[in-house]
């Protein structure tokens, strides 16, 4: 209990604060929508009982994930913070898409103006040539076996199908 004011969740819980209070450490009188959101989402005894069985060290940053995960299930309670890391990754892949076609745009303007680089139309083999730098268009590893058959891109970390 921080000086005579009770904690945010013993104001709430209409209860009075005591100096074992789990809650006072975490929920500050002055942040009193902190505690509201969490024990609106999962219980004031569900809260008590999991801060209970972390180490100390451990209480702040399990609150403030609460706070979080509360806050984003009160925006979407089906999904609740998965949701919102789903839309960042998809937002992510789009745009890797759009960095590959803008770096495959740029190799194409500078093969256009590079008199030096060899023709499509004089009969050798352009991409068999041993001066082609392709290290600005992102590279792609297929991978054929048993457990997984989808094109690895080496700019996602995880895969969605495996």
């Amino acid at each position: 209990m921080g000086g005579n004011s009770p904690c945010a969740s013993c104001k709430l819980l209409r209860r009075r604060c005591t100096k074992e209070c789990i809650f006072s450490p975490y929920f500050p009188p002055d942040e009193p929508h902190r505690f509201a959101i969490v024990h609106k989402v999962f219980g004031a005894s569900n809260v008590s009982k999991m801060l209970q069985e972390l180490p100390i060290h451990q209480r702040g940053d399990a609150v403030n994930s609460l706070v979080y995960e509360a806050n984003a299930r009160m925006r979407d309670p089906v999904y609740g913070c998965v949701g919102a890391i789903s839309h960042l990754q998809n937002q992510v892949s789009q745009l890797q898409m759009q960095l590959a076609v803008a770096q495959t745009e740029i190799l194409c303007m500078q093969m256009q103006q590079d008199p030096s680089l060899p023709a499509a139309n004089d009969g050798k083999s352009f991409f068999l040539s041993s001066n082609s730098n392709f290290d600005c268009l992102p590279h792609y590893n297929l991978s054929f076996d048993s457990s997984s058959n989808v094109i690895q891109d080496p700019l996602k970390r995880e895969s969605l199908w495996t």
